[in-house]
């Protein structure tokens, strides 16, 4: 009895590994990129119990205890960059120098949360130059327009559909819009940051719809705009920076394509994953926000900060703006079959590179 247990739990266990390696965009498939340190911990325990509870002579036995062994090792290679054990994809920042750093903070309010005053509160203790709100609505833009002594700059998108967004600068915001690139009703926005030391930026801030059985049943929007988001700064000198609520993973397949194609590094690489959601259950986490920059920056640090109401923990960077040459990072690269997926997914959705806002140095 105690076998036929263990061969229903190993073949479940596969069987949920290998499904995401079909490229189908339904959300039941996609959502399996998600919980991949969950299932190394869930195979990892199913493959000491094979060796501690099952006898070790059968054929049977061996290819269980096999399977569960690879079971482990594949999710192992997925998550095993977002830990110390690997190394560091961007450089730490050597000096700090207060006219080339830039301080980001991303924060998903979760739009029926109250708690404004909990993230006005982290804003004022830790100074970010920038505050991007995701979710947030017209009762948060009231609440949080009370930044606007110190943070002057401001685009402003409020929506009551769970994708409003919001950007409170002290650093000068110029040739700023708000799009829709892919779907009507979600936004994202995209301006110039200009630094103390007069260089500038191209920001994006972006928070596209998940897959899901209540969003879009498919993941072909989400991953057509992180696509062209990604063609259209692949193709500029200036500096990079694309941040948000991406709704995918830091080590799925879509992410790491929008990676390649894009050539922005994460910072995350080698130094941890950052899990910033879902904040009150500790055992379904995952990194759901992200900070990509291009190679012209070093990181002086990132950190996960308290929460205060909502789904998602904020995320908070520092960058600083390297002089001279861009720095040597290692990044990944894009393949003849990445370049060619990537078109596919933004074909799918009828949209280009040309679509995106592409802010230009004044």
């Amino acid at each position: 009895m105690i076998l036929v247990i263990f061969i229903i739990l190993t073949v479940f266990i596969a069987f949920l590994t290998l499904l995401p390696l079909w490229r189908h965009e339904a959300w039941w498939v996609r959502s399996l990129d998600f919980p991949r340190l969950q299932l190394l911990v869930i195979s990892s325990v199913l493959l000491l119990m094979e060796l501690s509870l099952l006898g070790l002579s059968g054929p049977l036995t061996w290819g269980l205890i096999a399977v569960s062994f690879l079971c482990c090792a594949y999710h192992g290679w997925w998550i095993l960059p977002y830990t110390r054990l690997f190394p560091e994809e961007v450089k730490s920042a050597a000096k700090t120098d207060i006219q080339r750093i830039i301080k980001i903070m991303a924060a998903n309010v979760l739009t029926p949360n109250r708690n404004a005053k909990g993230l006005i509160e982290l804003v004022r203790e830790n100074a970010p130059d920038i505050l991007v709100t995701l979710e947030s609505d017209a009762w948060w833009q009231a609440k949080l327009d009370a930044l606007e002594p110190d943070y002057p700059f401001t685009i402003k998108c409020p929506l009551d559909n769970l994708y409003g967004m919001h950007v409170y600068s002290k650093l000068q915001l110029t040739d700023s819009r708000v799009d829709y690139l892919v779907e009507p009703d979600v936004p994202s926005i995209h301006a110039l940051v200009s630094l103390p030391s007069g260089q500038q930026i191209r920001v994006h801030f972006l928070h596209p719809a998940p897959p899901s059985p209540t969003e879009n049943e498919q993941s072909l929007e989400r991953d057509a705009e992180l696509i062209i988001v990604a063609k259209s700064v692949a193709g500029t000198d200036l500096p990079v920076i694309v941040t948000g609520d991406l709704n995918d993973v830091a080590w799925s397949e879509t992410t790491r394509l929008f990676r390649k194609i894009s050539g922005l590094l994460d910072p995350r690489v080698g130094r941890g994953m950052f899990n910033t959601f879902h904040a009150n259950y500790w055992f379904i986490r995952w990194p759901l926000d992200h900070l990509f920059h291009s190679k012209h920056f070093s990181l002086s640090y990132m950190r996960r900060l308290r929460g205060f109401g909502s789904d998602h923990f904020p995320l908070l960077t520092e960058l600083l703006l390297e002089t001279g040459n861009k720095l040597e990072h290692s990044g990944l690269e894009a393949s003849a079959d990445d370049l060619a997926w990537a078109k596919e997914k933004a074909d799918g959705q009828g949209v280009s590179k040309n679509d995106v806002p592409q802010p230009e140095k004044q």
